[in-house]
């Protein structure tokens, strides 16, 4: 398939696929030894009850290089709890629940919050941000990787190829991004990426010209993918949305604090399906919806911090430019489905289209009516340097909470 994406800004590691796992996962044994690796899983409740996590866990119970799995729970009551607590205990590695709805991190959030320095709103950005926190108060990796836990067709071998990059003694990259071609059933999917991601960046290119950061996110083959892993370190000095943003977040963090020659990203798998989001049309906080509203502000935001000014008249003739390009793709991506033998609804592909067209106009409107908004979590530095001891406050809590005193 083609992915109307490559252009060499970040290093790009291509058939790690064809590489048997059980001699990947052999190097990573080695590798270990001097760069000990963890795991975040960000996960809701509902997640256990659903068809994919039970295989993640059990594939995860198989890797013999990993040293800490760190399981970021959302929305669990307290039976809830005590139940994931017993659907995560099969895994032989070291592992931890952050109960992100129980009392003791609840307390903690509150003394964020008063500090000014809580996440601001629920989702998947805030769960990763506490589990980041812990994994720094653990200090038992230097290497972290993080994937979604909604992957159906999850196999171990995943893991090793997002790990190997940066865990490699002899390699220097602090942050690697995972790819995989979003097909499956005979479909093609990822329309987020393909619909809206990938034609605004032209469009903003077309409009403020090549600049390095939009020409850096367009390297990406898949930029909203949720699995990346990096040197633990990066987890210090990044600031992330709450939000839906998260990926494109994260991706325009580590651009600012290291170089492109230190970033990579890497096939994961030739196959790959999840829980697609609903559209959800007609309604803003959820679905693709809310998802691509989060994502437009967050590239604005970041956009506006290299400098780029924006202006209602602007975002009226960036949505104008988006929608003629998105257009056109859709016509490439129809004929690249049918030379693979593949569907697309071309009249659900371009009603979405007119929706994330909507969309850019909206999240522009937010953008300039809220000039004071604090839209990025603030880093784990800042934590530290307002309670210093709080890191090991939240460590010591989760370990309570997992001891059994709940």
């Amino acid at each position: 398939m083609s992915d109307f994406h490559q252009n060499g800004i970040v290093t790009d590691f291509h058939n790690l696929t064809r590489r048997p796992v059980d001699e990947l996962e052999a190097d990573l044994v080695q590798f270990a030894k001097r760069r000990p690796m963890s795991l975040i899983l960000p996960s809701l409740y509902s997640e256990l009850e659903g068809p994919a996590l039970a295989n993640i866990v059990d594939q995860i119970a198989r890797v013999p290089y990993l040293g800490e799995v760190v399981i970021g729970l959302d929305r669990a009551d307290r039976e809830q709890f005590l139940h994931a607590r017993e659907f995560f205990s099969r895994l032989p590695q070291h592992h931890r629940i952050l109960w992100n709805d129980g009392p003791r991190l609840r307390g903690l959030d509150d003394e964020l919050d008063a500090q000014g320095l809580s996440p601001q709103q629920p989702g998947k950005g805030r769960n990763v941000w506490f589990c980041a926190g812990f994994v720094q108060a653990s200090a038992r990796s230097s290497v972290v990787a993080l994937h979604d836990c909604d992957i159906l067709t999850y196999e171990r071998g995943m893991l090793a190829r997002l790990f190997y990059p940066v865990a490699h003694p002899h390699f220097n990259y602090e942050f690697c991004k995972g790819y995989y071609p979003r097909i499956a059933e005979g479909k093609l999917n990822g329309r987020v990426s393909r619909l809206m991601v990938t034609p605004l960046l032209r469009a903003l290119k077309t409009i403020h010209g090549p600049l390095p950061y939009l020409e850096y996110l367009d390297s990406y083959r898949y930029a909203l993918s949720g699995e990346f892993s990096m040197r633990s370190e990066v987890l210090d000095g990044i600031r992330i949305p709450a939000d839906w943003g998260l990926e494109i977040g994260v991706l325009s963090e580590v651009h600012r604090n290291y170089s492109t020659k230190r970033l990579c990203q890497v096939d994961l798998a030739d196959a790959y399906d999840h829980k697609h989001q609903p559209v959800s049309a007609d309604d803003a906080s959820a679905g693709l919806n809310r998802m691509s509203l989060d994502i437009a502000k967050a590239l604005y935001r970041k956009l506006a911090t290299q400098g780029v000014t924006f202006s209602a008249e602007g975002f009226r003739t960036l949505k104008a430019t988006y929608y003629r390009m998105a257009l056109d793709l859709i016509e490439a991506y129809d004929h690249d489905a049918v030379m693979n033998g593949l569907s697309l609804d071309r009249h659900s592909e371009e009603r979405a289209v007119e929706l994330f067209a909507a969309n850019l106009l909206e999240a522009g409107s937010a953008f300039l009516d809220n000039p004071g908004e604090r839209p990025f979590i603030p880093s784990w530095n800042r934590v530290r340097a307002a309670i210093p001891d709080l890191p090991e406050r939240m460590h010591a809590a989760v370990e309570a909470d997992n001891r059994g005193e709940v």
